[in-house]
């Protein structure tokens, strides 16, 4: 089974897809229709659209992640 999955970063009006299996990330355009283009336009509209991921959280850099980013002030959980 294909690992894809789709993401959209806060501030950040493109989508990108992330192939897990191949290891890469490639920009995506705008959806023109469908449920991709509906869960594009709701999380513009600021809602969070979550569909088969269990955990996704925005760094600042590698680093923070592997030194534990979401236990230190100033971190993921503080915004």
């Amino acid at each position: 089974m294909t690992r894809l999955v789709v993401l959209g970063v806060q501030g950040d009006d493109g989508l990108w897809l992330a192939d897990l299996d191949a290891g890469t990330i490639t920009q995506i355009g705008v959806p023109a229709t469908g449920a991709l283009k509906n869960a594009d336009d709701l999380r513009k509209a600021g809602a969070s659209v979550i569909k088969g991921v269990n955990l996704a959280a925005l760094a600042t850099s590698a680093d923070a992640v592997s030194g534990g980013f979401m236990d230190v002030s100033g971190g993921f959980m503080d915004q």
